[in-house]
């Protein structure tokens, strides 16, 4: 199963996204993308990170701030024992963030005219396969970033197009999408109007 939570921010998508595994699973595997610039975001890491560990629930996390698509397909494999029988591999793995993700392809993708496009398409594909491929329940986080004003600099403009398109790719796969505003979670997928 495929699942997409989008909203703003602090919109309390990781929450429920955290909440909707804890309840489902005895364990899971957490892949956080964010990358520790600053003081400040260090901060926001480690406190993530305590959250978790005293939550009880059995994480196993992984950073992965790039790399996205090699990782799932890792976590995915389902090894075979020493029987011959087909091991699990993870059944469940929860991604927070796909924009902050997206955001390290982009700042890393270097500044010559159509570079960083072609290397956002190129891992979105490759993220695209892998999320289609992977054989568990995947839970993947991401932001609503075009909902506000057109941004006044053009990469900021660029990361905002990439972001609709990849939460778009994300939401056309995934068998349930949720929105989630000031805490309150709304399935999207099931009402979907189609022309």
């Amino acid at each position: 199963m495929k699942i997409v939570v989008t909203g703003g921010a602090r919109s309390g998508k990781s929450t429920f996204a955290e909440r909707w595994v804890m309840k489902q699973a005895k364990s899971a595997c957490y892949i956080a993308t964010a990358q520790a610039f600053d003081d400040e975001m260090r901060a926001r890491i480690n406190l993530h990170r305590l959250q978790r560990e005293q939550s009880g629930f059995a994480w196993t996390t992984h950073e992965a701030p790039l790399g996205l698509a090699d990782l799932l397909h890792q976590l995915g494999e389902r090894p075979v024992d020493q029987a011959g029988a087909v091991e699990t591999g993870e059944s469940f793995v929860l991604i927070d963030c796909l924009t902050l993700w997206l955001s390290n392809v982009l700042l890393g993708a270097g500044d010559q005219p159509g570079e960083a496009d072609a290397v956002l398409a190129k891992e979105i594909e490759r993220l695209t396969a892998a999320v289609e491929a992977f054989p568990g329940t995947l839970i993947m986080v991401t932001n609503e970033v075009g909902s506000g004003i057109v941004p006044e600099y053009p990469l900021g403009r660029q990361y905002r197009d990439w972001a609709g398109l990849l939460n778009r790719t994300m939401a056309s796969i995934a068998d349930q999408v949720f929105l989630v505003t000031a805490g309150i979670p709304i399935e999207l997928k099931s009402r979907e109007y189609r022309l």
